[in-house]
């Protein structure tokens, strides 16, 4: 694994993602970013953020909008998306170990993890509905 020189840039940018949840874009996050470092280009944010998915550090989510959203939580977990607003939650369920068997079972090869995003109109789109 090759040695990466500490990056102040890099680190603002893994703090700023850690402190969220709503899964931002490279865009959202270069405007976080540029409080604290005004110089920074978009192009460091996106090369960045890519470095820290290849280093397993970050997720990269593509869900389906043609924009890249990004994970701090790199544990197994699933992803609701409300198709309305475009919001990408967490949701707090168990992974399904039947789902990877079953693909198994489809599969020559080997299975050894999947994404799952389920998609919807969240309860805040729902309410704005009924107003």
């Amino acid at each position: 694994m090759k040695t990466l020189k500490y990056s102040r840039q890099r680190e603002s940018i893994k703090a700023c993602l850690m402190g969220r949840k709503d899964h931002p874009t490279a865009d959202a996050l270069y405007t976080s970013i540029r409080e604290q470092f005004p110089n920074i280009s978009l192009g460091t944010v996106y090369r960045n953020l890519n470095l820290l998915v290849e280093l397993g550090e970050i997720r990269k989510l593509s869900c389906g909008d043609g924009t890249d959203h990004f994970d701090y939580d790199t544990s197994p977990h699933y992803h609701y998306v409300c198709k309305k607003c475009g919001k990408i939650l967490d949701l707090d369920m168990e992974i399904s170990g039947s789902l990877e068997a079953a693909a198994r079972e489809c599969q020559k090869g080997t299975v050894e993890e999947h994404t799952v995003f389920f998609y919807g109109t969240c309860c805040n789109c729902l309410q704005e509905e009924s107003h």
